[in-house]
Order: C-alpha cells, then structure tokens, then sequence
C-alpha cells in the first residue's frame, strides 16, 4: 500500500504580492517559514506511525528546496530532485499578475475563471502535458513517499489520484498549511 504524503512549500513573496509564479521563483515568506515548520512538526508527528523506507521527491525549484530544509529540520530527510512535481508553467506568463497579463494581453483572460486561466497562455504548458507528466509519476511511485510541490500541480496530482474530472480538480483547495495524506484512494487534509 503506498502513502503519499503531499505538502505545498510555504506562502512566497509572490503568493503574497498575487503573481503566478508558475517556474520562476521568490523565497518563502515570513507567514511561509513558519507554515513550513508547523508542516514539519506535523509531519514528524505522522511518520511516528510508519514503518519502513519513505522516498522524499521534491520539486526543483527554490521555494519548495526553502521548505524542505525547513521541514529537516524536525526529521530527517534524504530528498532527491523530482522535475515532474514542478509547477505548471504558464510561458511568458510566469511571474505576472492578472491585471499585468490583461494589459499585456488583452482579451486573453476573457470567460476564464478563477481555475483555469493559467491554461490560457500563448506559450505556456497545456492541461493535458501537465496531467501526464502527474500519471507518469504517480505510476513510478512503489513506496510510501514525501512529495514537495505546489498549488496547481498539488491540485492535479490530488485530482489524477481522486479520478476527478478537470473541473473537479482544478476547483480543489490549495492550503499552504499541513499536508495531504493520499492513501486508499482517499485524500485528507492533516493540519
């Protein structure tokens, strides 16, 4: 039976400021560090319970690299790089805000919703390219397994997991606090 355990780095600059950060990066937060602490506690709270090897995949970029050393800092952990569990990238797009990306490109926004304009940009990674490198990934995991990630990739992997629809998933709740435990076809929150 393989656990994940799903955890979304800590609130940034960016998050605060209301820009997509898609792959581009700003560090965590104050309100982030201390999120990633209370999500380290809880995590070493949690693997109390379980037995044997625990693989730790995490997201390349520099905001969930800032989490993960904050969480070490209550377990020990032994991570490697896992490029599939990236944000979405929305091109061009990445580090805009939604009046920038309006401004820049009129009309592009126009009938999206509060969950699915990311989809939208010109050069950016589709929906689709997105879930497959999700399933990829959620195919290879043969272990209980810490997953660092972030909010648009948190909801699909949440979602690929759930046997959601599109709609279902990308409507999911994205809490920087606590982490999900995905486990028997179930996802629940620990906070």
């Amino acid at each position: 039976m393989t656990i994940i355990f799903l955890l979304r780095h800590g609130e940034t600059i960016w998050n605060a400021a209301g820009r997509f950060q898609g792959q581009k990066d700003s560090p965590l937060t104050e309100r982030g560090r201390q999120q990633a602490d209370q999500a380290g506690k809880l995590l070493a709270r949690e693997l109390e319970r379980h037995d044997g090897e625990i693989d730790v995949h995490v997201s390349p970029l520099g905001r969930t690299k800032e989490t993960v050393a904050r969480i070490a800092r209550y377990i020990p952990l032994a991570s490697r790089d896992e490029p599939r569990l990236m944000e979405v990238t929305t091109g061009s797009w990445d580090g805009m805000s939604h009046n920038e990306i309006d401004k820049e490109y009129p009309g592009m926004l126009e009938g999206a919703d509060a969950f699915n304009w990311f989809f939208r940009s010109p050069d950016g990674e589709t929906f689709d390219a997105a879930c497959a490198r999700v399933k990829e990934w959620l195919s290879q995991l043969r272990s209980t397994t810490i997953a660092v990630s972030h909010g648009l990739t948190g909801r699909l992997i949440r979602g690929i997991y759930l046997g959601l629809s599109r709609e279902e998933m990308l409507k999911l709740p994205v809490p920087q606090t606590g982490f999900y435990r995905l486990q028997d076809g179930q996802a629940e929150l620990v906070e």
